[in-house]
């Protein structure tokens, strides 16, 4: 079992007027086979979690340490990151011009593991897990995310976590801009991966509609940049019905 731990996390993000805090002082600890669901209003600092634990140069870590099975983990490169376990599935995943999908997948696979994959089975393997996605090979020849729609662009992301098979996949509000059908195949792949690997899932997200598909243990929710209530389940569902109003000043609007 990996564990990724995170301990008295203080974040601030660089701003035209000098650095801003946005975490101030966030614990949560994910062992692998768990999914964690992390809610909370816009502007509580949820995308700033996922981008500084996957080592975004914006976000500045002031304080606190994470460890990624005892390793230091803030210590690391981007890549030593990912070829540590960790993974993040981006909110608004980028375009890459001149780079085709096929040899952006295989250049992150080898990069990850150490070792280019064997062609032949390597190609097999893409080819089932894009079926899964309802991917058209021919995506394949295509430039990394150009011309995608939003769903494509996620299945996408869904398709890399797939193949390089990582400790701890971090998904940024996946499920935004997604239709029905689309969140309910992104949402396969993500249960698919974490039933075939004992993949830990760090799910960040407005909205319960994903939870009905993939469904947490842990429920934490984020307010001004600390966690303000952790639960099951079932604290999804009252968020659901009551909003977050109950954790914000009676004087601060929702963004």
């Amino acid at each position: 079992m990996s564990t990724l731990e995170i301990r008295d996390l203080h974040v601030s993000v660089e701003t035209e007027q000098g650095p801003k805090p946005i975490l101030k002082g966030v614990d949560l600890t994910i062992s692998t086979g768990e999914v964690h669901a992390i809610m909370g209003p816009n502007g509580s600092g949820k995308s700033t979690l996922a981008y500084s634990l996957a080592g975004h140069p914006r976000y500045t870590v002031t304080g606190g340490t994470v460890t990624l099975d005892g390793e230091d983990l803030l210590a690391m490169s981007i890549d030593e990151r990912a070829r540590a376990g960790l993974f993040l599935a981006m909110q608004y995943p980028v375009e890459i011009p001149g780079v085709t999908v096929s040899n952006f997948l295989r250049t992150a696979k080898t990069a990850v593991d150490g070792e280019a994959p064997k062609l032949r089975t390597w190609l097999s393997t893409v080819k089932s897990s894009m079926k899964d996605l309802r991917m058209d090979p021919a995506f394949l020849e295509r430039n990394v995310n150009e011309g995608f729609s939003g769903g494509e662009k996620k299945r996408h992301e869904i398709l890399q976590m797939e193949l390089l098979q990582p400790k701890f996949a971090i998904l940024d509000e996946t499920d935004s801009g997604l239709d029905v059908d689309a969140l309910r195949i992104v949402s396969e792949g993500v249960n698919r991966v974490h039933d075939n690997t004992n993949m830990g899932v760090l799910l960040i997200t407005h909205y319960t509609r994903i939870l009905r598909y993939i469904t947490p243990e842990f429920v934490h929710v984020i307010v001004s940049g600390k966690v303000a209530e952790e639960g099951g389940p079932d604290l999804a569902a009252q968020l659901e019905e009551e909003g977050y109003d109950r954790f914000l000043p009676s004087d601060q609007p929702l963004s």
